[in-house]
């Protein structure tokens, strides 16, 4: 298939964005961007997100420093003094792993780069699931969000905001990327290992309990797996 049309995808090296990367992989050139902003498992990251643009073959790579967060704090991934917890899958409010308006941070840049690139799209792996405890995942924002980017571009630059799995559950999401071949043995989804996967943090449980879901074993390394 012959592409010719350039999408930047925020690609974090966890499930989500790389199921979202092989959506984006068949119909567009792809432009990887990565942001490194103090997370615990930031090495671990940008690994999964390194590996992943290789498998993709990507040329176009942009690792970007928002070291800011860190300074910010007020998130348990950025901030040492804060406690990752324990998973809770039937909370509903905004837990500590929330890091303020991060979203709008990566769109912020992936919009600078798309421009100079030309890209038309920007491809980013929200999933509406998430929006109970991060609210900068509702379809919503995206739509604001897109409309700012137009107002707040060149004339000639047209950039639609994707995000083809944001009304999948997770074990949609396995099944997707199963389907059309993503890496899922690539990724890093973990809030606080960067050697073996925790297995008892939100991020970890989630991602457990939607392979789990889709009868199919997660194939990445635990220290602990149990069943959500």
């Amino acid at each position: 298939m012959t592409r010719n049309k350039t999408a930047v995808v925020a690609v974090s090296g966890g499930m989500d964005s790389c199921v979202t990367a092989a959506i984006a992989n068949q119909n567009y050139n792809l432009a990887f961007a990565h942001i490194n902003y103090g997370q615990r498992t930031e090495k671990r990251e940008l690994k999964a997100f390194t590996d992943i643009a290789d498998y993709y073959k990507v040329e176009k790579r942009l690792v970007i420093d928002f070291s800011h967060f860190a300074k910010i704090g007020g998130s348990s991934l950025t901030d040492s003094r804060l406690e990752v917890t324990k998973a809770d899958l039937t909370n509903k409010e905004i837990p500590s792993s929330y890091v303020p308006f991060r979203n709008a941070n990566i769109l912020s840049a992936c919009t600078s780069w798309a421009e100079i690139l030309n890209a038309s799209a920007i491809f980013i792996g929200a999933v509406y699931e998430d929006a109970s405890g991060y609210p900068d995942c509702r379809p919503q924002f995206f739509e604001a969000y897109e409309k700012m980017i137009d107002l707040g571009t060149k004339p000639e630059t047209k950039i639609k905001i994707e995000t083809p799995i944001i009304h999948f559950s997770k074990s949609e999401i396995v099944k997707k990327g199963l389907e059309i071949g993503a890496p899922l043995d690539l990724t890093w989804s973990c809030y606080q290992n960067e050697d073996e996967a925790c297995g008892v943090c939100d991020s970890c449980a989630f991602r457990l309990r939607g392979f789990a879901q889709a009868g199919v074993d997660d194939p990445i390394m635990y220290k602990v797996r149990p069943k959500y």
